[in-house]
């Protein structure tokens, strides 16, 4: 929206000036609708800043919120958003802060008895900051949650030190491309830092196999090949050893164990380990 200021005039811009009335009545009623989850010298300090630079953007002259004049107050407003989204507000709540001040500076425009045609431009003009919040919100919000979901496939795939040279990726629920490339950069990084020479990937956890998801594996054991650690896949089920006959799926010369247990033993033993077992009551030393 793009409104000369000659043609509103200063019908609804001077009852603005009245800084302390309408700035009280919007602190009133934000809270009010936030039901204190921010404290009042908190919306006092922040609804202020951004009374301060809406009027002072206004006396410049021109409502054209893409303007340089408007520079500070669009800042404030994308700060406000993005705390706001941060912080667990909804739309509605984020939105109607700014909204609010309509019903905040209604009462001193009655007293000035500003006119239909200039209050309905002021509302016009309150309804494009409030949008422009609104968006700001959006933007926020779909970044919160990309940031979420990288923390989720960082979390749900561990890289951990099982014994000195030996590794293990313990996956759980469903293998995609995504999580693949996150498992693949994760082990191999995990690879490097360590040294290790072994790298178990336990798919216990993983509900089913396909072609899909055996392919995604290979490529996760290829990549640890080839930075020369010695690769097993451990955790194979009797229903996932069906799945993978019956899909004809070919795993090459790569090691396959039923347990982790097993496939920790199988790398312990090409390390030269050797296990025996002692006798019941046998001394421990």
């Amino acid at each position: 929206m793009h409104v000369d200021v000659g043609d509103v005039g200063d019908g609804w811009i001077e009852p603005l000036s009245e800084r302390d009335e309408v700035l009280t009545r919007w602190v009133e009623r934000v809270a009010g609708d936030l039901r204190a989850r921010l404290s009042v010298p908190e919306l006092q300090r922040e609804l202020g800043e951004i009374y301060t630079a809406l009027t002072v953007a206004l006396t410049a002259g021109g409502t054209d919120l893409r303007a340089e004049q408007f520079g500070e107050l669009r800042a404030l407003l994308a700060d406000l958003s993005s705390g706001r989204a941060r912080q667990g507000f909804t739309p509605r709540e984020t939105a109607g802060t700014v909204f609010a001040l309509k019903e905040a500076a209604t009462a001193v425009m009655e007293k000035r008895n500003v006119g239909y045609r200039d209050y309905v431009r002021f509302s016009e003009f309150i309804d494009e900051l409030g949008l422009f919040t609104f968006e700001t919100y959006v933007r926020t919000r779909d970044q919160v949650i990309v940031e979420q979901s990288n923390q989720l496939l960082e979390l749900s795939t561990p890289v951990i030190k099982l014994w000195e040279g030996v590794l293990a990726v313990p996956l759980v629920g469903t293998l995609d491309s995504a999580r693949t490339q996150m498992v693949m950069e994760s082990l191999l990084e995990a690879l490097v830092s360590t040294g290790s020479r072994h790298a178990i990937i336990d798919i216990t956890g993983v509900g089913a196999v396909d072609t899909q998801v055996a392919q995604h594996l290979l490529k996760t054991v290829m990549a640890a090949q080839l930075m020369g650690a010695d690769c097993i896949i451990s955790g194979i089920r009797p229903q996932i050893a069906q799945t993978v006959v019956s899909l004809g799926i070919e795993f090459g010369e790569i090691v396959t164990k039923a347990t982790l247990a097993e496939a920790l033993a199988l790398a312990l033993r090409r390390d030269g380990f050797r296990f025996v077992r002692r006798a019941a009551g046998a001394e421990i030393r």
